[in-house]
């Protein structure tokens, strides 16, 4: 049953302009055990996750802006440098690398030098790289964000959305099979650039249910009917209310949206990230939840949806029950969203985090 607004800490204190009504609760520290939280992070380095996704490159173009073209009223931005880094799935990878974890990826790069340098980087985190494959008919995904004065002025993508062929799908279900054995969770990462399809999703649930293996989703809005029965579906705002064909206007129908999804679904919970307003967790016994975000401020969601999913599987591998996890995800949020570009969080400093409530 759905409880009230908590005193300490009302999701209206959290969240102005948006009244708590008798369905929520607001959460902070003083709901959550921080021994508990600490004995999870203690445990990340044995905690083995499955990620399966689309695999992608983030490049940032990093610059300032100091006149308008005199070709178009378009900025110009004078480079100062150029970086590159893990995107999509192999962020989720890199989070979970970052957070101690153990991991093993599946998905899919092209036969190009976006992907030979996605190998690389996967090299140096000393991943289980044996379920990526390179298929030589498509390009590796890349992402090139602009940035001038610590704001993105542009984004471009070089990809192919088409499906995988079956043979490449089935070839990723044979590798999960054969390393089943000793998984502690299961997180898919689907960007919709054709990794994630009925029959992977079908093969990857199989395992999930034979094997009690939680299995969470970071989910894209034209996927989601794919989704039935997974154990936790991670949208952001948007995605939640086109998925649910309903706006998120306010307090009720947030609530509306998320118990929407969560029964149309089936699933175990459903975390909605709400960015500047934290997350709110619908759990399938009727509770939800409003979790206040953690940062000081927010900089750049750029990859915050990677590190929540991560943290919050981690969490759950190591014991940690729904809520508790998706608090801990939410302080991993915190830590990443301060920061302009993609970054991760890491064990120490959720700790950092938890000491003064210990």
């Amino acid at each position: 049953m759905r409880g009230s607004c908590v005193r300490q800490g009302t999701y209206e204190e959290y969240n102005p302009g948006f009244a708590c009504d008798e369905g929520m609760t607001a959460m902070d520290m003083t709901d959550i055990d921080p021994k508990s939280l600490n004995r999870a992070i203690d445990g990340f380095g044995e905690a083995r996750t499955l990620v399966i996704g689309d695999i992608m490159l983030d490049q940032f173009i990093w610059g300032r802006v100091s006149r308008i073209s005199p070709e178009a009223p378009v900025p110009v931005v004078e480079v100062d440098h150029e970086t590159t880094m893990l995107g999509g799935a192999a962020n989720v990878v890199n989070n979970i690398v970052s957070l101690g974890g153990k991991v093993l990826l599946c998905g899919v790069v092209g036969d190009d030098h976006i992907g030979r340098e996605i190998f690389s980087l996967l090299n140096k985190l000393r991943v289980d790289i044996g379920g990526v494959i390179v298929d030589d008919n498509r390009p590796t995904t890349l992402k090139t964000r602009i940035i001038a004065h610590a704001q993105q002025v542009v984004r471009y993508d070089r990809e192919t959305r088409d499906s995988l062929k079956r043979e490449t799908t089935n070839t990723i279900l044979d590798f999960i099979e054969d390393r089943k054995d000793g998984l502690a969770a299961i997180i898919v990462s689907d960007y919709g650039k054709g990794v994630v399809t009925r029959e992977l999703m079908e093969g990857v649930k199989d395992v999930m249910s034979t094997r009690g293996i939680p299995l969470a989703v970071d989910p894209n809005v034209k996927n989601f009917s794919l989704y039935e029965g997974v154990t936790v579906i991670t949208p952001n705002h948007n995605e939640a209310q086109v998925a649910a064909g309903m706006d998120i206007l306010d307090e009720e129908s947030l609530r509306r949206v998320g118990e929407k999804l969560l029964h149309f679904y089936r699933c175990r919970g459903l975390l909605i990230t709400r960015g500047e307003h934290g997350m709110t967790l619908f759990e399938g016994d009727g509770r939800a939840t409003h979790i206040k975000v953690m940062a000081r401020k927010v900089y750049d969601v750029t990859g915050a949806g990677d590190t929540v999913v991560a943290a919050l599987m981690l969490g759950m591998a190591t014991g940690l029950d729904l809520k508790s996890a998706a608090y801990l995800s939410n302080m991993a949020a915190g830590l990443v969203v301060g920061e302009v570009g993609t970054s991760t969080a890491k064990a120490g400093d959720l700790k950092e985090v938890i000491a003064p409530h210990g």
